[in-house]
């Protein structure tokens, strides 16, 4: 972990998400009128830790998806927002509904529909498997792959950095 990484985890108090590609592989799947997607369990995990940690969570979606809101729902995520078309104007949303600054979001995207979002937050991240333009202007890339454990990953990674992940493993270990 590098000291701008570990610096910069140190204002985290809320992490948003894209949600295709990032909370998902990016794939879908139709049967008829059903829209199939698959999240991973680690990455819940990775959720419930950041909300016991104290942070708001949220995910801006370009999307509309009945899964991905009874998800959000089991999550009891904070912010949940989609078929968004302006992803910015959702993330100004969110500071002025937290009462946040910029610098204390961390953001993970994985396309282009994120970069406005990954340019202006205190914490970008991206997947192992995002575009290339996005890889090279953020912060930290996962060694996962978009819904295969790399929220996960990137929660586990500001975690420790802030110092709270030793202190949240323990309490599954009572």
């Amino acid at each position: 972990m590098d000291n701008t990484f570990r610096e910069k985890s140190q204002h985290i108090c809320m992490l948003l998400l894209d949600v295709d590609g990032v909370l998902t592989d990016g794939t879908f799947q139709r049967i008829g009128d059903l829209e199939i997607k698959r999240f991973h369990s680690r990455d819940g995990i990775g959720l419930v830790l950041a909300q016991r940690a104290g942070w708001k969570v949220g995910i801006i979606s370009g999307r509309n998806s009945p899964q991905v809101e009874e998800r959000s729902r089991e999550l009891k995520l904070d912010f949940v927002r989609l078929g968004v078309e302006d992803k910015l104007a959702c993330f100004k949303e969110a500071l002025e509904t937290f009462q946040l600054e910029p610098h204390q979001v961390a953001y993970m995207g994985d396309d282009l529909p994120d970069l406005e979002v990954l340019s202006r937050v205190g914490l970008s991240a991206t997947v192992a498997d995002a575009h290339d333009e996005i890889r090279s202007r953020v912060l930290y890339v996962t060694r996962a792959p978009g819904g295969h454990g790399a929220v996960r990953e990137f929660v586990d990674q500001l975690l420790l950095a802030q110092g709270k992940l030793e202190e949240l493993i323990k309490q599954y270990s009572r």
